[in-house]
Formats: structure tokens, C-alpha cells, sequence
């Protein structure tokens, strides 16, 4: 599993390097007062470009930063990350702990110690390290920054992730760090807001007046309430679907009353924490069909400091993804232990996650959040921090899942079709999304790739509509990487020589959607249909969970090269395109998707390409391999 950043962005030195830093302090002060400064390549993201300059940064704003420490054996911890994960294997699952982790390959405390010592001397306040070594927390002013760091921050426009323009902080130029620290330094995390463009992948709810007068009008499955007033494009079209039950939403996958996780704890990563969730969650259970969930199974990890209420994050944003990512893992696995990394804004979600994987508490851990500007939008040595912690998860036995996005190619914010990150790393299974079909008796009458195109009624038929993005209004990120080479375990499944995304899918589209129950600030507490690929990642987390229960254990960690293995078997059903569609009287919205705004007689058709993704047999960029089929909870164990 040749898992590698493309060689013009990688940006880990090689272990001789390490020899660099055994200096003392003053060695290192002496070798920086000497001019003897190293170049940090990739430190800069592609949008901070002189045309986009728009002005400097107040030279006395505090900054949190993260000094992102190398592994001591990079090539070794890949290579043992790839036995443990690679059915056949004579190491396969048989995982260390992490403390064994950090005794092998985590940087040292000596190391730690050092630059930790040199960022002080700098004038710079060192206020934590995570337990695994991989970051040290500091805070600082711009101008400290800029003198430490042998740049200047910058301010520059950029399209942001609701494709607005946004003025967002860069450095003007590469970093530069002395040589001895430069050698076991990676990446400076926070000196840029590309994080800022990170939003969470689900459907923006319809306002509740819209919501309520759709109510009367949604089929509690496909079917069971068809508007004949308007015109039928379909002869098997359906009204929108009310939102999936847990009786549905367990019946598209086979599950049984035997599956529910027991034994296993699924790590969920998000930005601030609501209030009301386990209120909310429970609340929804007892109305749609679930056990509740109890106080001793549900858990909160707050951040060192508090919450950054940052405005740009869009905190209440976070509250319904939470909300969602809680009530879908559950419903699919409901004696799971449910654990909540928090992140303190949208720009520290890598510390979240580095958080859940350093703690190794979770067997399965969850992410619904991605940088709809995909790859070119994250500074490499950003990226490459993603290596080490699913390198470290993979060892470990944990399965690290990312959405892969509902802004389908991502051309209307990137200029071009991209695939979203960090979805796009080859040390995460990216989940992609489908549209289903749930019959009468709770079984799956069909599934589609998601990707959603809105037509409004004119006449006796239907015409596309016209806003920013065309018809296009919402569907399953995904594509073919420019960063990351083709991993082997898609080797004979997928064309080309570049990482493609996703590997998998399961239920996105909110057309079809899943009924979940949410307190909305200053508004109260709602149930409607929700969907994105944040339900896709969530719910097959809750699968995953079956499985690991299913083989008597907590984890079945790195999940790619199993998945690629069952793929043209019973366990994975191959998604292929369907031609159909629902009638709204509303269109929902997705970040970075423009949509209709006012309430008319819409089709959301399923799975057109009104991008340039389309589902299709074998692999493909809206479901990769397929979705989980009954034989999936068995078969992923073994």
C-alpha cells in the first residue's frame, strides 16, 4: 500500500535530521543569530498569491499556533501501519498501544523539551503539548510570529466556503526555521485560516415555516405520497421522504436486532459542543424508534482552554452537525459508546483529531467537517500532518473515517474539480453518499449515486433552474487527487495513477434523508429530514461498530484495504445509476452550494451529472466501491 503525499509536497525529513536538534538551546539561538535558517517548503497555501493581497495583519492579534512535530521513523511507521491494515498479513490486526506508539516512533521528550525551549526563546508561550508528541500548543502575537518564523502574515481575499469572498490571514512567503529545529519540525499549523474554510457536511435545514408546510406533503417512504397535481417526469417518482426512521435507515443495510455495537466506543470529531444533543438525541430516539441513549454511553472531550466563538466558524453551524453525527452513529449502532472530541473553533479541528487518535480510547472515530476548496486550499505541510495521524490510527487498530463532501467536484468554490480534504488523504476511508429508496417493508427498493440536480415546474414540465451553480444543488464530494499517488489497495479497482475518493458510501441525500429531532437556538426544538455525507460517515461508523462486535473486538482498524478486498462480493453492493426523482415545494441548501431560495414546485432529480460526477459499475466518484450490503457487518470482521 504505497501510501505517499506526491514528492513535490512532501515535507517530512528524513530521521538523520533528528541528529540536529540534540544541540542545547543556546546552539540553537547561536545557529539562528548566524543566519543559519532553513526554508519550511509548502508553508504557504496556493490561494496566498501577491494578486489577492488586500493588506497587512495587526502586528499585535494573538494567535494559537501548533508546532507540528515529525515521527522518528516515518517510512517505518508507514510500513507497519500497512501490515497491520492489509488482510493476509502475518501482522494484520495485531495492533500497539500508545504508548508503545509513542515509545517507537513519537518524537521525544528531549526533543519536545528543546524546541519547546528555542519557541520560548523567541518570545513565544508554550502552553501544552498532546500526549503523543505530534503538536505543541503555543500563543503569540503577529508580530512575535513574524520575527520567529522569518515571514510576514498577510491579509488576502479568497472564495470562501459558502463561495462568498472572505479575507483570510496567510504568511507572505515560506517559513523559515534554524536548521536544528527545522529537522524534526513538519509544518506550523495556524499561521494561515485555511482551516476557516472547514464546515461540516450536512443539509441546511428549510426554515421552520418552509418545513412545516412540507410536512403535510413528504411520503413516509418511497412512493406513499405522490403530488398528481404537477407533472410526473417519472412514472416511479416520489414526494419528498419525511426522513428515514431507525427501522428504515437499519433495513437499507440488513442490520438485526443483533447488531448494536455492544463492546465498542465510536469517537465523533467536531467544533464546539451543543448543549442539548444527548437532550436532543433522546428526545428524537423515543419518536423515531431507538433505545435511548444512556448517561454512562455518551461522553464529552472538552478543549484545554474553552471555546473561540469565532464568528467565521459559524458555531450554531456546528450544533446540527453534532446533532446529527450523535443520532445517526447511534441509530445504526445502539449499544455503542458514543464519545465527542471538541474542537475550540473550525481552526483546530486537527487538534480534535489528533486528540482521539494520541487518547486511543475509540476503536472508530468519525469526522463530517472538510475543506470544500479541496487539496490546494490547505497548506502542504498542513496536510501532511494527516500522514502522521492516520499512520499512528492505523497502528493503533483505529478506523479513521472523513466525509467526503456535498459540494460534489467542488468546481463552483475551487475552480476546478477537486476532491475534498481530508477526505483525500489515503490514510482515511472517505464516505461518499447514496440516494435510497426504502419501501413498504423497511427493505431497500433502490439506491443511486447522490448528486442532486433542482428543476422548477414551468408548464406542463420541468426546467433547470438557474442560480450560481445551475441545477446542481447538492451531491457526494469526490474526484481524483493531484497530491497523493494511487494507494495500492485501490490498485485494480480504480483507474489511473492518483488517489481517488471515496471508497465508499451509504445514505447522504436528504431527499431521502434521516428524521432527526435538534434545538435551534432562539427557535426550539425541531424534527425534520436531514442528510449530507455527515449521515453517510456517522452511519457507517455504527456499521463498523457492528462488525468489530460481530468478531469480538473494539476495532478492526485502517478499513481501506478490507474494503477494496470486498469489493464484487456479497458484502459491498455496487451502486449503479438510477433515473428518477422527488417532488418539493422547497430546495435545501448545502455549504458551498447555491440554491433556490423561495418556496415553488420543484424535482430534485437523482444522479444527472450536473457536474461532472455520476455513479456507474465498480468503483466511481459518488459511492466509491459501493455501499454496505447485509453481508457487510460479517464479512468486514473476518
Amino acid at each position: 500500500m504505497a501510501v505517499r503525499p506526491s514528492r513535490a509536497v512532501s515535507v517530512i525529513a528524513g530521521c538523520a535530521a533528528l541528529a540536529g536538534i540534540a544541540a542545547a538551546s543556546p546552539a540553537i539561538a547561536a545557529s539562528d543569530q548566524d543566519g543559519d535558517r532553513v526554508a519550511v517548503a509548502g508553508s504557504t497555501p496556493a490561494w496566498a498569491t501577491p494578486a489577492a493581497k488586500v493588506g497587512d495583519t495587526d502586528a499585535h492579534a494573538q494567535r494559537h499556533i501548533q508546532i507540528a512535530l515529525s515521527l522518528r521513523d516515518q517510512a517505518g511507521a508507514e510500513a507497519l501501519a500497512k501490515a497491520i491494515s492489509t488482510p493476509g498479513s502475518p501482522q494484520f490486526r495485531k495492533t500497539l498501544t500508545a504508548g508503545q506508539f509513542n515509545d517507537r516512533f513519537a518524537a521525544t521528550q528531549a526533543t519536545v523539551d528543546q524546541v519547546s525551549d528555542w519557541l520560548r526563546g523567541q518570545g513565544l508561550r508554550v502552553t501544552g503539548v498532546s500526549s503523543n508528541r505530534h503538536f505543541v500548543d503555543v500563543v503569540a502575537d503577529t508580530g512575535t510570529l513574524e520575527r520567529a518564523f522569518g515571514t510576514q502574515l498577510a491579509t488576502y481575499r479568497h472564495k470562501g466556503k459558502d463561495g462568498k469572498i472572505q479575507k483570510l490571514v496567510a504568511p507572505e512567503k515560506v517559513i523559515t526555521l534554524p536548521a536544528a529545529v527545522r529537522g524534526t519540525v513538519t509544518g506550523v499549523l495556524g499561521l494561515d485560516d485555511s482551516e476557516k474554510m472547514s464546515t461540516p457536511q450536512n443539509v441546511l435545514h428549510p426554515a421552520p415555516a418552509a418545513q412545516a408546510a412540507g410536512g403535510a406533503n413528504c411520503a413516509t417512504y418511497w412512493g406513499q405520497t405522490v403530488n398528481t397535481s404537477v407533472p410526473q417526469k417519472y412514472a416511479d417518482q416520489s414526494n419528498v421522504l419525511c426522513g428515514y426512521n431507525t427501522a428504515q435507515t437499519r433495513g437499507i443495510y440488513g442490520l438485526t436486532s443483533a447488531n448494536t455495537g455492544a463492546g465498542t466506543t465510536i469517537g465523533i470529531v467536531g467544533a464546539y459542543n451543543g448543549a442539548t444533543t444527548l437532550a436532543d438525541a433522546n428526545r428524537a430516539a423515543a419518536k423515531f424508534g431507538s433505545p435511548p441513549i444512556a448517561a454512562n454511553q455518551y461522553a464529552v472531550k472538552l478543549p484545554d482552554g474553552g471555546f473561540n466563538n469565532d464568528p467565521t466558524c459559524e458555531p450554531d453551524s456546528w450544533n446540527g452537525e453534532q446533532a446529527l453525527d450523535v443520532q445517526a452513529a447511534h441509530t445504526a449502532a445502539p449499544a455503542a459508546k458514543l464519545t465527542y472530541y471538541a474542537a475550540k473553533d473550525c481552526r483546530t479541528l486537527y487538534d480534535a483529531m489528533n486528540r482521539a487518535v494520541a487518547d486511543n480510547q475509540v476503536g472508530i472515530i468519525t469526522n463530517s467537517w472538510g475543506n470544500n476548496g479541496g487539496e490546494a486550499g490547505v497548506a502542504p505541510t498542513t496536510r501532511a500532518q494527516m500522514d502522521s495521524i492516520g499512520v499512528q490510527a492505523a497502528i493503533q487498530g483505529q478506523s479513521l473515517m472523513v466525509s467526503s463532501g456535498d459540494a460534489g467536484d467542488a468546481s463552483a468554490i475551487a475552480g476546478k474539480p477537486t476532491p475534498q480534504f481530508p477526505a483525500a488523504n489515503p490514510w482515511i476511508t472517505a464516505v461518499g453518499g447514496t440516494s435510497v429508496a426504502v419501501n413498504s417493508a423497511n427493505k431497500k427498493q433502490f439506491d443511486t449515486g447522490w448528486t442532486s440536480s433542482a428543476l422548477v415546474q414551468s408548464g406542463n414540465g420541468y426546467a433547470p433552474t438557474q442560480d450560481k451553480d445551475g441545477p446542481f444543488a447538492g451531491g457526494a464530494g469526490g474526484g481524483v487527487a493531484t497530491t497523493y499517488d494511487l494507494p495500492d489497495y485501490q490498485t485494480g479497482k480504480v483507474s489511473g495513477t492518483k488517489r481517488s475518493v471515496p471508497d465508499i458510501g451509504a445514505l447522504a441525500d436528504a431527499y431521502t434523508g434521516f428524521a432527526i429531532g435538534q434545538t435551534i437556538p432562539g427557535q426550539g426544538y425541531f424534527e425534520f429530514n436531514s442528510g449530507g455525507t455527515s449521515l453517510a460517515s456517522p452511519l457507517l461508523a455504527g456499521m463498523v461498530a457492528n462488525a468489530a462486535q460481530a468478531a469480538g473486538t473494539d476495532r478492526l482498524g485502517f478499513l481501506n484495504p478490507a474494503i477494496y478486498s470486498l469489493a464484487g462480493t456479497a458484502a459491498i453492493s455496487d451502486v449503479t445509476h438510477h433515473s428518477t426523482g422527488v417532488w418539493t415545494n422547497f430546495v435545501g441548501g448545502y455549504g458551498g452550494v447555491t440554491t433556490p431560495t423561495t418556496q415553488g414546485s420543484y424535482l430534485i432529480d437523482f444522479d444527472q451529472k450536473p457536474q461532472t460526477l455520476q455513479s456507474g459499475p465498480g468503483w466511481d466518484p459518488l459511492t466509491g466501491v459501493g455501499t454496505p450490503a447485509p453481508g457487510f457487518v460479517a464479512a468486514l470482521g473476518k
